[in-house]
């Protein structure tokens, strides 16, 4: 009896597995981080593990391609490389010397960033810690975002500090020390 039980058990179909288990866990962390503490607070925790991840992420490209630093266009397209292998759809509108100006079809966090603009902190970070580190100046704008019930996302990279990029709103980033 409890043999049939189980196997019935675990032959349910149920929306869980381990990618649906982990986005929908940062969803409800980044939410009770901004019904806890708002918004703004919940933002700067996740710039933390954003920046931790950016730096990560920043060395394992740089190991692959054995060099000590990206070029600008490394850095566009290492960007939209490591969305499309964690399921973001990012693509480049448009790049030069002063900026990078990505479109995105697909969140890699899929529904679960919707009302969670927390969430989005991560690919600020991330973006911005990978060009800074690299090009020496980054300030991410998130232009729009799925998180704020947008159909796609755009997102700009400033690479230089540039009378449009002081005008608008967004993160700056700085290389780091340990880039040097």
């Amino acid at each position: 009896m409890a043999n049939s039980v189980n196997h019935s058990i675990s032959s349910l179909d149920l929306p869980l597995e381990r990618d649906i288990f982990l986005r929908t866990l940062i969803r409800e962390l980044s939410g009770t981080l901004q019904d806890v503490v708002g918004l703004e607070e919940a933002s700067g925790f996740i710039s933390v593990v954003g920046e931790r991840m950016g730096s990560q992420i920043n060395q394992d490209y740089k190991s692959a391609l054995e060099v000590s630093h990206l070029s600008r266009k490394q850095v566009a397209d290492v960007l939209v490389d490591l969305k499309k292998r964690i399921q973001g759809d990012f693509y480049i509108i448009e790049q030069d010397d002063e900026k990078i100006v990505f479109g995105n079809r697909v969140c890699p966090f899929g529904d679960k960033v919707v009302n969670r603009p927390a969430m989005c902190m991560m690919t600020s970070n991330v973006f911005g810690t990978i060009a800074a580190n690299n090009l020496g100046y980054a300030k991410v704008q998130l232009q729009d975002t799925i998180a704020h019930g947008a159909s796609g996302c755009r997102v700009i990279v400033y690479l230089k500090l540039t009378p449009e990029a002081e005008d608008v709103e967004g993160r700056e980033y700085f290389r780091g020390l340990e880039s040097v």
